[in-house]
């Protein structure tokens, strides 16, 4: 079963670096060594990013957890961004970001533009505690 799953697994990352590689222009493709504890991501090419892919029967589970997974590889590749991509059935893709790696981006824009001489926006309130995770 565990072959199945890393087939899987593996032709989901194929998929997704061909994905990002059409949508960016870009020269996505796999990392190996994964599982390593120094893992650094699913996907290589976009600098600054750490991307995990997620194929899972489950797309509520992975949603939930692989973001985690993709925060503690964007420390190890010391990278500002981390984002994941799930595939649902049928080949549909979502990128799923939390609500902290979300913000990261968006502070990273505003920036971007506060440097073009856009008004900036007020800064984000911290994040309350999680309290469904009980």
């Amino acid at each position: 079963m565990a072959n199945a799953q890393k087939g899987r697994g593996d032709r989901a990352e194929r998929e997704a670096a061909e994905l990002l590689s059409l949508l960016l222009g870009l020269p996505i493709r796999r990392k190996l060594g994964a599982g390593r504890l120094d893992d650094q991501g699913d996907l290589d090419g976009l600098s600054g990013f750490a991307l995990q892919v997620a194929d899972w029967k489950d797309v509520a589970r992975a949603a939930r957890e692989k973001p985690a997974a993709a925060e503690r590889q964007r420390h190890h590749a010391a990278a500002p961004h981390s984002a994941t991509l799930v595939r649902f059935r049928g080949g549909l893709w979502r990128v799923v970001l939390t609500p902290e790696q979300w913000a990261r981006l968006v502070l990273e824009l505003r920036a971007g533009d506060l440097a073009a001489g856009s008004v900036p926006l007020p800064p984000l309130p911290p994040r309350p505690p999680d309290h469904a995770a009980t």
